[in-house]
């Protein structure tokens, strides 16, 4: 469906309210359900079912249908997107699945390898994180396993940043690339990408920037999927160490 088909079934739906037409947005949206379900799913890791996160976004997404205005002219693949996204992360918050101790933990991994990467003036190996942490090589992998299962993002970090994107006068903020020169955004990413490993590089430049997929991805690169999700885990974490506050920029869908 094209965008002057889109533009008068939303025309049709404002002016009738029709059951029969929102069924058709639902069916047509769908498939922005699934990649959003499919980007969330590399930062929550394993324990949460990719079908699972598809369920939830589409309750966000006929949230999204009944809710929007299209007489403001603001794009509904934006509006939407926010909307599903902050449907799954409303409901994984829901379920309480990052423990306090894993936060805490994770806390102390990202101030260890930004006290490092200051020190050292290069990206710390394991050895020297754990070293700094006081802990076996061991037990770090335990902590990165824990961190890797249950996604390094926080779903409050993940909402904080990407998915209040409207103000009360439901006037979109401005884009990231407007808040941002790009000009400066790139400069960002490739001081982001300085930290990290020649592996965990090419995961990221080829999930964000080729838009593979994880499956994809392994078959390149010769590794299981859950290796590339154990690199594109530990990039995530050095990028946001590296980027700070400005990391939420990078997020999107």
């Amino acid at each position: 469906m094209d965008e002057n088909q889109k533009n008068r079934l939303w025309e049709s739906y404002t002016e009738t309210g029709s059951a029969d037409i929102r069924e058709t947005l639902i069916v047509e949206y769908a498939p922005l359900v699934k990649i959003i379900a499919g980007r969330l799913s590399m930062y929550l890791g394993y324990n949460v079912e990719y079908e699972d996160l598809v369920s939830y976004g589409i309750f966000g997404l006929i949230d999204a249908i009944d809710k929007f205005d299209y007489g403001k002219g603001i794009k509904f693949e934006t509006y939407a997107s926010l909307r599903i996204r902050g449907a799954i992360l409303d409901q994984i918050r829901k379920m309480d699945w990052i423990p306090r101790t894993l936060r805490q933990k994770q806390k102390k991994m990202d101030a260890a390898l930004l006290k490092l990467e200051k020190e050292l003036g290069r990206p710390a190996t394991d050895e020297e994180v754990a070293a700094e942490l006081g802990i076996s090589i061991d037990e770090f992998y335990n902590w990165e396993g824990q961190s890797q299962a249950s996604g390094l993002v926080s779903l409050d970090e993940c909402l904080e940043q990407g998915t209040e994107i409207y103000t009360s006068s439901n006037q979109p903020m401005k884009s990231p690339e407007e808040v941002v020169e790009k000009k400066e955004l790139k400069e960002m990413l490739k001081s982001a990408l300085e930290v990290l490993t020649e592996k965990e590089k090419k995961v990221v430049l080829l999930y964000y920037y080729e838009e593979l997929t994880l499956k994809e991805i392994s078959t390149i690169m010769e590794v299981s999927e859950s290796r590339v999700s154990q690199l594109h885990t530990k990039a995530l974490q050095k990028m946001k160490v590296k980027l700070g506050g400005q990391f939420g920029i990078l997020y999107g869908v």
